[in-house]
């Protein structure tokens, strides 16, 4: 097998559509996946348009049978899957008092147990060859908690434990890489949709909440400017420059709005690697 395979999650639109495109511009084999199919024309004609080779599929990171049907597919046709972006994911602004279990449950199934389940589905292959990168969408809400994104921070804390768990052992045993990204604002339909929900579902309810949280939007609107948000084509490049690395940071922050905000957290140890490195003393390596 002369290229690299590499599969993404949530591929429809926003950061998955333009990391989709910029691998495939880089030679690699991808495997576009989203929920809906009926979401694929615009990724479909771009790679027409390009001449890109695109195979879109249809996944839900919250099923196992539709991850294990869709897994399958590819590995009858490939040899491995040298990239896994755990792309797919959702936002999500609400008190945990206003929030129904429903929708923190569908917070946790989507954003932890989607990057969870798909891991769990190509690390196999990955180990077998001794070799691959599976990269894990984050934010800077997984390392500082945030006002009223406490159960969608939740989830990306989870996400941030999970990768710098799995770094810790496979990756210097059986040459399997992982990496976090660590956005801030994306401009994209992401956002867009996060809003949507909070609008479609009553927003914050008119109670004491209410003046804190629009003090809040205010405090965003006034301190953050532009360099607070990038557009998804911005994130996407700094994807591609970390699968392209050698040996990869386990945390990557992606601007430097991203990496000022988080600095209290991250000064200590800004890429994981010196947490990764006493590990593999316990280890022995």
């Amino acid at each position: 097998m002369n290229y690299k395979v590499a599969l993404i999650t949530g591929a429809s639109s926003g950061l998955g559509f333009e990391t989709a495109l910029l691998l495939a511009e880089k030679g690699y084999k991808v495997y576009a996946t989203m929920r809906n199919l009926d979401k694929q024309d615009t990724l479909k004609q771009a790679a027409k348009d390009k001449n890109l080779n695109i195979i879109i599929k249809e996944l839900d990171v919250t099923k196992v049978d539709s991850i294990e049907t869709t897994v399958n597919a590819i590995l009858e046709d490939e040899d491995t899957i040298n990239v896994l972006i755990n792309n797919a994911g959702a936002g999500f602004a609400r008190t945990t008092e206003h929030a129904t279990d429903e929708e923190m449950m569908w917070q946790v199934n989507l954003n932890l147990m989607g990057v969870m389940r798909m891991t769990k589905a190509i690390l196999p292959t990955m180990r077998t060859h001794r070799q691959g990168h599976i990269v894990n969408i984050s934010s800077v809400g997984g390392l500082v908690g945030q006002p009223f994104n406490e159960i969608y921070c939740a989830t990306k804390f989870g996400v941030e434990g999970y990768t710098e768990a799995l770094a810790s052992y496979i990756q210097p045993e059986f040459n399997v890489k992982f990496s976090v990204i660590e956005p801030g604002g994306i401009q994209s339909e992401f956002t867009n949709n996060l809003m949507a929900h909070l609008e479609s579902t009553g927003g914050i309810q008119e109670d004491e909440y209410l003046p804190l949280f629009q003090s809040y939007m205010g405090g965003l609107k006034e301190n953050y400017g532009p360099g607070a948000s990038q557009t998804s084509a911005e994130v996407a490049q700094v994807i591609i420059d970390t699968i392209e690395m050698e040996e990869p940071p386990v945390r990557v922050r992606t601007s430097a709005w991203s990496e000022d905000f988080t600095r209290l957290k991250t000064e200590a140890d800004p890429t994981g690697k010196l947490l990764q490195a006493q590990v593999k003393k316990l280890l022995g390596k």
